[in-house]
Order: C-alpha cells, then structure tokens, then sequence
C-alpha cells in the first residue's frame, strides 16, 4: 500500500504550508474545498501516485495545519493563487496540473488563468469557471437569495464561525451528509435569523462512503484552525472582484476536465454556466456528470473521479 507522508513546505508566497503527499513524478496539485483539508483527497493521493504522479495535498491558507493570518483581507484570491503557484515552486517543479474541488476549483482556475506558464492542465470539481461578472457578487447574492443564504451570513463577523465551531464534529456531519448525494437537496437558505447547520440535517445513519473514522480525522485536523480561516475566503468575495479587473471575462488556455455530481446542489443550480463554458474555457477536454453523486465527488466517487483524473493527465 502506497504510504501518505506529510511535512510543512514554505511556499514562495511565504506561508509555511502543510502538505500531505505521495508518490513520485509530474507534480499534481490537489486543492480542497470548504470545509476540508488535505484529507478530502486521501483516495486520489494513493491512486495518482500509484499510476506515476506526484500528487501533493496541501491545507489551504486558513485551513487545518497550515492554519493562516488574522486578518480576512489576507485571503484574497490573489494570496491563494499565490500560495498555490508558489507552492508549487517549492516543490522543486517547473508546472504543475492543479486540481480543485469546491472553493479549490475557482483557485485551480484561476491560477490556470493568471499563470498559464506554470499550470499545464486543470482539473476542476463541483464549481465551474464563471467569468467575472460586471458587478460586485454579495449584493447579487443578496437579491436573489436574501440575507439567509450561506454566502451573505457568511460576511457577517464571528457569527459564522461560532456556529460551526460549536460542535465540530456535528458540523463535519451535517455537511458532508447534507450536500452529498444520499441526502436531502438543501437550500442553502436559512430561515429566520439561523445558521447554515439549521439547512443541513445530523444523518441518523452515515453513508457508506463516509465514516465515523472520517468524521473523527476532519475533527483532528481542524483542533488547532477552527473555521475562522475557511470563512474569511468568503469574506473577500468582492474584494476578489476589485482585485482581478485585468482578469475580466479573460479565457483558460490549459487543458481542462470537469466533474460534478448530478445530485450537487452547486453544480446543477450552476448547469447553464456549465454547458457554456467552452465559451471561456476553449480547451475544456471533458465534462463528466456522476450519477447520484452530491457536492463531495472525490469522496463520494473515488473509483469514478480517479478514473477520469488519470484519463485525462495520461494524455497531456
């Protein structure tokens, strides 16, 4: 059995980062989502080394045990991209395919975007490429949601993650169950004043993808970060629209591959932008839909999503 290592990397953008990794070869860089860490990836790790890869999971800044600064203003998307394209510097690699599932994926494109030198392929789950839009996003958000949806509470301060830092391990529960594809499709949208844990119901039963093991290891890694760091990417929203002007409605040149699940809530909701979006990403190689499967891909799918990754790197 391939084994995971781990140990801190300092990437050029200067934040010590941890990273767990394996196997040996072209670098493949796995970006997670939100609420996650390096973890999320722990079947693709074992499976692209395997195949010939040196595939890298990191903590993203904020996250787990990289953990990040105080400030929100220092989780641009500017400084993600940075940390990403620095990291993989530090690597000791020239370029690098850079995959990204959930808040990874706008990060994975990005850094496609704005450093197509460095990245030579994209892999993207669950988010597609959305090209920036004409006006600053939370007050969108706001109009067509209302304050309830998750994005907008989310700019509120310490609110958001007093409640999820609350009980972790319910938190890890309610969100890997509630938008994954064996339970409910949720709004997103809380009622009167409450939370986003008030959308998500605790499972009675977990899937079987997904164990009290699993639930337990996202609670370890989180002991030392807690939600603060993950939240403050949201709080940049439209700071990230100021920031990328030069970027505006600017194509992906790098191979692309897509997956989601037909069952995910962002990716269905996103199904038009999807269908469109050679319009900005013409060398999208494959869009893969997963049947059943929720927001989670890589972990509710591993055999599927692995499949497909592999697919795809053999013929760059």
């Amino acid at each position: 059995m391939t084994e995971i290592t781990h140990r801190f990397v300092r990437s050029d953008s200067g934040l010590r980062m941890h990273v767990a990794e394996a196997g040996e070869g072209p670098l493949v860089l796995l970006l997670h989502g939100f609420p996650e860490c390096w973890y999320s990836w722990r079947h693709q790790l074992v499976a692209l080394a395997e195949a010939g890869f040196h595939a890298v999971a990191p903590d993203q800044r904020g996250y787990a045990r990289t953990g990040g600064p105080a400030e929100a203003g220092e989780y641009t998307l500017l400084h993600l991209v940075g940390d990403a394209v620095g990291l993989i510097r530090a690597l000791g690699a020239d370029r690098a395919v850079v995959a990204g599932h959930d808040w990874g994926a706008p990060v994975a494109w990005a850094a496609a975007q704005m450093r197509p030198d460095v990245v030579r392929g994209v892999i993207a789950m669950s988010v597609p490429h959305r090209p920036r839009g004409s006006k600053p996003p939370v007050e969108s958000m706001r109009r067509l949601f209302g304050d309830g949806f998750y994005m907008v509470r989310f700019q509120e301060p310490d609110a958001p993650e007093a409640e999820l830092d609350r009980d972790r391990a319910a938190t890890f529960r309610r969100m890997l169950y509630g938008m994954s594809g064996d339970g409910p499709t949720p709004a997103l949208v809380a009622p009167g004043g409450g939370g986003l844990l008030d959308v998500l119901p605790d499972p009675e039963r977990l899937p079987a993808w997904l164990t009290p093991a699993d639930i337990d290891a996202y609670v370890e890694e989180y002991a030392e970060s807690g939600f603060t760091g993950p939240v403050n990417w949201y709080r940049n929203l439209d700071r990230n629209w100021e920031l990328t002007a030069a970027w505006h409605r600017a194509p992906i040149g790098p191979p692309a591959l897509f997956l989601a699940g037909d069952r995910d809530v962002v990716s269905v909701g996103a199904r038009q932008v999807i269908d469109t979006m050679t319009d900005f990403v013409p060398n999208l190689r494959e869009t893969v839909w997963l049947p059943g499967c929720g927001h989670w891909t890589q972990q509710e799918r591993p055999a599927e999503v692995n499949e497909a990754m592999l697919r795809f790197l053999r013929a760059l």
